[in-house]
């Protein structure tokens, strides 16, 4: 049987956008973020405060409305309370009430947090560690997969903001930075002189991924670089200036979104069902071998949707994970139980038993006793010993 064609109409509906709010200190950024949770156009705002420090004092704001998300600064906790307020802001989208708002405050912070957890763990590694203890000023490696695997998360937190089922806000800092090549080196002019070029401190991909970037500076008007919309058009790369800017006008007037607007439909892109299947069904924090035997079955079923090379991923993932448990670690730093260990273990358990047993009164009445050879016999076998290498060492 062929493969089913699958295939949706268009709404046209003005979708919800991610805003990119990026520029210079004191230029406003946050200020303009708080200042629209006193539109009556909006629900709840949830503001997430990365080390910035100013969601409490800018509630002072006339009108201002938001809900702080409290977090205890790991990543995960982050990622779960954004993910918490995306659950919320589906919920009102679906009860057909004003959008919810959520504002990260910043992305600087979260990627530099990132940052600071990819060299930490660089750090600790086996190369690296043995290095630092030789000279503790030397110069680490940090290697493309652990890049890799912050940049993975940061994606994760990108990706729920690009789905949001609500208007989105992240703000992020700016700056004129020296223009590098590709070898590290300032970009010059034909007269020699350093060119020098914008930057978003955060992750390089944050402007491609938001659908309005927005830049503040100060002194000047604000700048629409960016905009995603049919409705808000920036021709030509050329900024759109908004001396009045405010986040409601941009978002209801300016890119026409309205309570019938709807979140991007983007499904996130995997290279298979694998890691998938197995956080839906809770492999890693599972510890009962027979579920995890069951869900070994399960993943043949013909209703999963799991090729067979997905199947055998997730088989051998269900493996190593009832093999940890039945074989755990023996101690600190050591792998699990060899054959070998286990059969000591077995003895050692045997003779801390024994040993803790009382003997009965009679057992040395049953028990056989060797009988101690005499000295004469004694001198008798070594005798025959002696002159038996004697013989053996003549035919030698």
């Amino acid at each position: 049987m062929g493969i089913k064609l699958k295939t949706r109409k268009p709404t046209g509906i003005v979708p919800w956008p991610l805003i990119l709010i990026e520029g210079d200190e004191g230029a406003g950024k946050t200020y303009s973020a708080a200042e629209f949770s006193a539109s009556e156009l909006i629900g709840q705002m949830y503001w997430v405060d990365l080390a910035e420090g100013s969601a409490d004092e800018y509630a002072a704001i006339p009108g201002a409305d938001y809900e702080i998300i409290d977090h205890d600064g790991t990543y995960r906790d982050i990622y779960e309370q954004i993910r918490a307020v995306y659950d919320e802001a589906r919920r009102a989208a679906l009860a057909g009430e004003p959008p919810v708002v959520l504002s990260v405050d910043s992305g600087t912070s979260l990627w530099r947090m990132l940052k600071t957890w990819t060299n930490e763990r660089a750090r600790r590694g086996r190369s690296n560690a043995q290095r630092l203890q030789d000279d503790p000023d030397a110069a680490i490696e940090v290697g493309m997969n652990l890049w890799n695997d912050a940049t993975e998360r940061w994606f994760e937190v990108i990706h729920l903001l690009q789905t949001f089922p609500g208007i989105a806000i992240i703000t992020a800092r700016g700056k004129q930075i020296t223009a590098i090549d590709d070898n590290g080196k300032p970009v010059t002019d034909n007269r020699g002189r350093a060119l020098r070029e914008w930057k978003v401190q955060a992750q390089k991909d944050l402007a491609f991924d938001c659908s309005v970037w927005v830049r503040m500076r100060r002194g000047r008007a604000p700048q629409v670089i960016k905009a995603r919309s049919l409705q808000l058009r920036i021709e030509d790369g050329r900024p759109l200036d908004l001396p009045n800017f405010s986040i409601e006008d941009l978002v209801f007037n300016r890119l026409g979104c309205s309570l019938s607007s709807q979140p991007r439909q983007m499904p996130a892109l995997v290279g298979d069902r694998v890691q998938g299947w197995l956080d839906e069904h809770d492999v890693a924090e599972l510890r009962d071998v027979e579920k995890l035997r069951q869900l070994w079955w399960d993943a043949a079923d013909d209703d999963s949707g799991l090729t067979r090379a997905e199947v055998v991923s997730i088989r051998a993932a269900i493996e190593r994970k009832v093999a940890e448990i039945e074989n755990p670690p023996t101690d600190m730093g050591q792998g699990p139980l060899s054959d070998a260990d286990k059969l000591r273990a077995a003895a050692e358990r045997r003779a801390e038993e024994d040993a803790g047993e009382e003997p009965d009164e009679d057992e040395g009445e049953r028990r056989p006793v060797r009988k101690a050879a005499t000295p004469a016999k004694r001198t008798a076998k070594r005798t025959a010993k002696r002159t038996v290498s004697k013989t053996a060492a003549a035919r030698a």
